[in-house]
């Protein structure tokens, strides 16, 4: 029943709080609603019109008006203090177990004891690209660093940094266990984070509408132990050193050949 009712959580911190703040707005807003639609009814049924009735002429209650406007008053109160008191945990990366030493991806925060893995993710119609070990601030299309499409390898337990760019339409990063949504916007790099507790797959979808493939525009984050993690990067690694080796070899047979 949480689950139908509430965002998905438990596969990163950002995302637990977020449920967290969720759930608390959700239960105050059905108190409300209750007491209110509850009186509402109440009033309908008991005062309802009668034959022949006069009714009661009734001027107004200060006392009352005055009452409800300042218990709505600290309602809000207490749900925007309680808000800003988890911004920062959603906000703010924390510390990885272990992790890469890198610069700071954006001018976003970063993890207190900078350890962290660096992924470009890039939105273009309808896939998802993953670059990893830099950002998209740098050079990471230069076909020397390992990369994948639909499916991010991630290590569990550490903090995972996400540059998110566009290269035609607006798509939207959100893998509902790993915290909020993000736009991928042409020409701007946005920012967001997660560190998944738990190995497993967690599934997204852009949500953002961007054409007529969008539906099928499905993402994946896949986490392995941080050992299964470094083995699949340099098999990745591997992988694309043998295909630009091969592409070398190719273009000076080409060449040779008076065919480029």
């Amino acid at each position: 029943m949480a689950n139908f009712i509430t965002p998905k959580a438990g596969g990163s911190p950002n995302a637990n709080q977020i449920a967290s703040l969720y759930r608390i707005i959700l239960y105050v807003a059905a108190v409300v609603f209750v007491i209110v639609e509850g009186t509402l009814a109440y009033s309908i049924l008991k005062f309802r019109a009668k034959r022949g009735a006069v009714a009661a002429q009734i001027h107004g209650n200060t006392r009352l008006e005055i009452g409800w406007t300042v218990g709505a008053a600290l309602i809000l109160v207490v749900i925007t203090v309680v808000t800003f008191v988890k911004l920062p945990s959603i906000i703010n990366p924390p510390n990885s177990s272990a992790g890469i030493e890198l610069s700071a991806a954006t001018t976003e925060p970063a993890p207190p004891n900078g350890k962290k893995v660096t992924i470009c993710v890039q939105g273009r119609q309808f896939i998802w690209r993953y670059t990893y070990g830099n950002s998209c601030l740098s050079n990471s299309f230069s076909g020397k660093l390992p990369y994948s499409f639909t499916t991010m390898e991630v290590p569990v337990g550490e903090t995972v940094i996400l540059d998110i760019q566009a290269n035609d339409v607006i798509h939207s990063w959100w893998i509902p266990s790993l915290g909020g949504k993000v736009d991928a916007v042409p020409g701007y790099t946005t920012y967001t984070w997660f560190k998944v507790l738990h190995a497993g797959t967690y599934r997204g979808q852009c949500a953002q509408l961007c054409g007529r493939g969008h539906a099928a525009m499905i993402a994946y984050v896949d986490a392995v132990s941080p050992s299964a993690y470094q083995a699949w990067l340099a098999r990745q690694q591997q992988l694309i050193q043998t295909a630009n080796a091969q592409v070398s070899q190719l273009r000076q047979i080409l060449t040779a050949n008076g065919n480029l």
